[in-house]
């Protein structure tokens, strides 16, 4: 009799996960890792909110809560939604989760069957695929293009949906690629999406980290119909630097919202009690070290874009969100050093970790071989060096 399940042997750990550890054990021998893998702001938690944390210490809030989140914290998600996207939930309508990552697990697990198809534009965030897959879902890769900044069209869409087919997973901004839809192409999605009945599960944890005066939209507010179709997926780890504090949240049906709290009952429970009174603070307290954060972002962005474009051989989309770029490296595919061929993105990944000592992660992992992921949520000095390295280490290649 085996061990391990079908399911266990059938995945894979993080791959992101996996690089930040390797990059953080090289340190740890040290060895001066520059690491572009981590999907987390380099700044530190708000004072504000980790105040409020402290206060819930000293208060003794160090109970189980309710499984689906506090009343507070639900009412603070309440009217973040109306006061930045102007879309109305109930309470019954909110669960809270261990992290942006959790809430997405238990939706896979309340709404895909066996079969079930779900349409996901690639290049994707990571874990899409297998936890859609560990719900016996089947993802469908679109492909999309550097041409089209990263976006499925309304025509890719159309030909991807079959019978079969259940939810499309938007994520705007994007990780990797940094690219957000505009109110008019959500608008096309939202057509689609209505006369085919399919889902739209939009992923808008990034949705502060926006540059040069974007506005982003939340596909749920575009009508009443649309919001009935969507399920968001949000959280406070990005946009608070709260990566660690595990708060993720969901909006939906109240069908949807149950069967979440019923599974989420049989597996975690609730989210740390202290982390949801922070969170309330975040997302109703000031909002002004956000603005800081999204600024230096910005000035990041402006210069490893710039940086990689100058390289030799290299294409780089400007992102407009979130805190990643997704160069295209492909050009240097098929040279070698020291005998040893570069034929992929994870051929090169390791190239730059062995010979530059510089971390990002492979394009293949998110769906999309040419590239290489990069995190500018760390120094503007390490970025500086961490170029100057890859540049050395691609002149080595022949």
């Amino acid at each position: 009799m085996a061990v391990l399940s079908d399911r266990a042997k059938s995945l894979k750990p993080s791959p992101t996960l996996a690089i930040n550890a390797k990059a953080k054990s090289m340190q740890a021998q040290g060895i001066h890792v520059i690491s572009f893998g981590a999907g987390e702001p380099d700044f530190d938690t708000p004072e504000n909110i980790k105040k409020a944390a402290k206060k819930a210490i000293d208060e003794g809030f160090t109970k189980y809560t309710p499984v689906g989140g506090i009343d507070d914290l639900k009412d603070a998600i309440i009217k973040k939604f109306q006061r930045d996207n102007q879309v109305t939930y109930k309470r019954s309508e909110i669960i809270v989760s261990c992290g942006g990552k959790h809430s997405f697990y238990n939706l896979a697990q309340a709404i895909f069957d066996q079969g079930d198809e779900v349409i996901v534009p690639a290049p994707y965030w990571v874990s899409y695929p297998p936890m859609v897959a560990l719900a016996n879902g089947t993802p469908v890769m679109v492909e999309t293009t550097e041409k089209n900044e990263f976006k499925i069209t309304p025509d890719e869409l159309k030909r991807a949906i079959t019978p079969k087919t259940k939810a499309l997973i938007l994520n705007s901004p994007s990780n990797p690629t940094g690219s957000a839809y505009t109110k008019k192409e959500l608008e096309k999605i939202a057509e689609i999406a209505l006369s085919k009945e399919i889902f739209v599960i939009s992923d808008e944890i990034y949705e502060k980290i926006v540059y040069d005066g974007f506005q982003f939209v939340s596909i749920a507010s575009l009508s009443e119909e649309i919001k009935k179709k969507t399920i968001i997926v949000h959280g406070v780890a990005k946009t608070y630097a709260m990566t660690g504090w595990r708060i993720g949240y969901t909006a939906g049906s109240e069908e949807i919202i149950s069967a979440m709290n019923n599974i989420q009952s049989q597996s975690t429970s609730n989210p740390t009690s202290i982390s949801q009174k922070a969170s309330v603070e975040a997302l109703i307290g000031p909002q002004d070290e956000v603005t800081k954060m999204v600024t230096a972002f910005g000035q990041r962005r402006n210069y490893i874009v710039d940086r990689l474009n100058k390289i030799l051989g290299v294409s780089c989309y400007k992102p407009i969100g979130a805190f990643y770029v997704f160069p295209n490296f492909s050009s240097y595919y098929g040279k070698s050093f020291q005998k040893k061929k570069i034929e992929n993105s994870t051929h090169l990944a390791d190239f730059f970790l062995d010979v530059a000592k510089v971390a990002v992660v492979p394009g293949v992992e998110f769906g999309a071989d040419p590239f290489e992921r990069l995190s500018y949520a760390t120094s503007m000095e390490d970025i500086k060096e961490g170029l100057n390295r890859i540049e050395e280490a691609l002149k080595k290649l022949s």
